[in-house]
C-alpha cells in the first residue's frame, strides 16, 4: 500500500442501462478509481465524503483509492466483534450477577448500534441470539436454534456499526437512549440507568485503551445521568408485631416448605441478613446458647443468577460476603428469640452434609422464585387486604430493611448498625434516611437543653 495526496475528482455520471446506476470517478496519483451506486443520492454522498477527506488533509491509498478515514473504517472491528471480545476479557473477573448485568447492557447497546440494514429480525429474537450465543464464552455458547436464529446472527454481523463510527458522539447518544428505557418502553429506574451507563462507559474506555476510538464518546454527550438517590421506602418496613405475624404465617404455607423457610426469614429480620447470606449459613457459623444472646457469623453467600452466567453451572455460586474479601466474615449478635428459633429448626430438620441450615428436601438451594412464592402466600395470611395491596413487606428482602430500621430507631449507634448489616456508615445513613423516626424531636430537645445551660 502506498499513500498519496494527489487526488482529482470528477462529477458523478449516470450509466446508460435499463436499470440506472451512478458512478463516482476520481484519480489518485494518476490511477483512475470508480465506484458504482444504485441511487444518485448515494453517489453524491460518497463523493462528498471523498472531497471532505481531501480537504481535511487525509492521505489516499493508491490501491483502493480510499482516504485514510474510510480505509480505517473498512478494516476496523465492528461493535459486535469488539463487545464479544470485551465480554470474554471481563468474564473470568466477574461474579455471575455482574456478568448478567454486563451482557444485558451490551445487548441493549448492540441493538442500537446498527445500520439500516434491510430485513431486520424481531428484536426479541435478536436479544435471544445475543444472550445465548454471541455474548458467552465459546464453551458455553449454543448454536443458533433454527434458521431464523441463524439469519438473525448473520444480520447482526452485517449490520453492526464499525468501531470507528463510535467516534461520533451521536451514536453514543442513541445507545444511552436505549439504556434509558425498559423492554416494555417505560423509563428505566435511575439506579438501573446509572449501572448500565457505567458498564457502557467502561467498555468504551477499554476501546480507547486499544486505540479503536480516539476518545470516549460518552464524555462528549451532554447527558448526565441522574443522581442516584436510592433510599428505602418506609412503606415497606414492618413493625415487630407485623414481622412476627408474617413469620408465623410462613409456617402455615404448604406441607413442609414454609416450616423449612421460616427460620431463614427469621435470620433476615432478627439478624439483618441478606437472602444469599442466610442461604449460606452453616451450623458452625452459629453460637446458640440455652439462655441469652447468641451470634451468627455468615462467611459464605449463595447469590442466584441464570445458570449460563455462573461458574458452577447451577443457579447459584458459592461466594464470600458482599463488599468484603473472600475469607472475611461478619459477626452478628442475635437476640434470644432468634436463638430459640434456630435451635428448634436444627432439632426439627437437622443440617445438610455441608452443615447448611437452610436447604430443600433434596439438599439443594431454595430458588428465589420458590421462597418468594411462599412469602406472598404468607402475606395473604398475615396482613389485611389493604396491606396486601400495599408495598408493606412486598419482598422477603424487606425483612432486612425492617431489621436495620429497627436498630437505628432503637438508638443503636450508626457504626454498630453498619457493622452488623455489612454496610459502610455513609451508605447506611443514605439508604435508611427516611426510615429513622423521632430524630428531629431528639435534636430539638438537645439544642434546647444546650441553650438553657448557656
Amino acid at each position: 500500500m502506498s499513500r498519496s495526496y494527489k487526488v482529482k475528482f470528477w462529477k458523478t455520471r449516470r450509466t446508460p442501462s435499463k436499470k440506472p446506476s451512478y458512478q463516482v470517478r476520481w484519480v489518485v496519483e494518476g490511477e483512475a478509481q470508480c465506484s458504482t451506486f444504485g441511487m444518485s443520492e448515494q453517489a453524491e454522498n460518497f463523493l462528498s465524503e471523498l472531497r471532505q477527506a481531501a480537504r481535511h488533509g487525509e492521505w489516499f491509498d493508491t490501491d483502493t483509492g480510499l482516504p485514510e478515514s474510510m480505509l480505517k473504517a473498512r478494516n476496523s472491528r465492528t461493535w459486535l466483534q469488539f463487545a464479544r471480545a470485551y465480554v470474554n476479557r471481563r468474564w473470568p473477573h466477574q461474579a455471575a450477577k455482574s456478568r448478567e448485568g454486563t451482557i444485558e447492557t451490551l445487548v441493549a447497546v448492540t441493538l442500537a448500534l446498527t445500520t439500516d440494514q434491510k430485513g431486520r429480525p424481531d428484536d426479541e429474537l435478536l436479544r435471544q441470539v445475543l444472550r445465548q450465543h454471541v455474548f458467552l464464552p465459546e464453551d458455553r455458547q449454543s448454536e443458533p436454534d433454527g434458521r431464523a436464529a441463524a439469519a438473525a446472527l448473520r444480520w447482526l454481523e452485517a449490520a453492526s456499526l464499525p468501531m470507528t463510527e463510535l467516534n461520533e458522539a451521536r451514536h453514543a447518544r442513541v445507545a444511552l437512549e436505549a439504556l434509558a428505557v425498559c423492554l416494555d418502553g417505560e423509563a428505566a429506574a435511575n439506579s438501573t440507568f446509572r449501572r448500565k451507563r457505567m458498564v457502557f462507559h467502561h467498555a468504551l474506555e477499554y476501546a480507547f485503551e486499544l486505540g479503536e476510538v480516539s476518545t470516549n464518546p460518552l464524555d462528549r454527550v451532554k447527558w448526565k445521568p441522574p443522581k442516584s438517590n436510592y433510599v428505602v421506602d418506609r412503606r415497606v418496613v414492618v413493625n415487630p408485631q407485623q414481622a412476627r405475624a408474617l413469620l408465623d404465617a410462613v409456617i402455615c404455607v404448604g406441607r413442609t416448605r414454609g416450616r423449612m423457610l421460616s427460620a431463614m426469614f427469621a435470620c433476615m429480620y432478627f439478624g439483618g441478613l441478606r437472602p444469599a447470606e442466610a442461604q449460606g449459613l452453616r451450623k458452625r457459623d452459629c453460637v446458640l446458647p440455652f439462655e441469652g444472646w447468641g451470634q451468627i457469623t455468615p462467611t459464605k453467600t449463595r447469590p442466584q443468577s441464570n445458570s449460563r452466567y455462573t461458574n458452577s453451572g447451577r443457579s447459584y455460586d458459592v461466594r464470600g460476603l458482599k463488599h468484603r474479601e473472600e475469607k472475611e466474615d461478619r459477626p452478628v449478635p442475635i437476640p434470644p428469640e432468634l436463638v430459640a428459633i434456630l435451635r428448634e429448626h436444627i432439632a426439627t430438620f437437622g443440617v445438610g452434609d455441608d452443615g447448611r441450615l437452610f436447604r430443600t428436601r433434596t439438599g439443594g438451594t431454595f430458588s428465589g422464585s420458590a421462597y418468594a412464592k411462599v412469602w406472598q402466600e404468607a402475606r395473604k395470611l398475615a396482613l389485611t387486604p389493604e396491606q396486601v395491596d400495599s408495598p408493606l413487606a412486598g419482598r422477603p428482602y424487606d425483612l432486612r430493611h425492617a431489621a436495620v430500621s429497627l436498630w437505628l430507631n432503637a438508638g443503636v449507634h450508626a457504626p454498630e448498625v453498619a457493622a452488623r448489616a455489612g454496610h459502610s456508615v455513609d451508605v447506611l445513613l443514605k439508604i435508611y434516611a427516611k426510615c429513622i423516626d423521632g430524630q428531629r424531636e431528639v435534636a430539638n430537645q438537645r439544642i434546647e437543653e444546650a441553650l438553657d445551660g448557656s
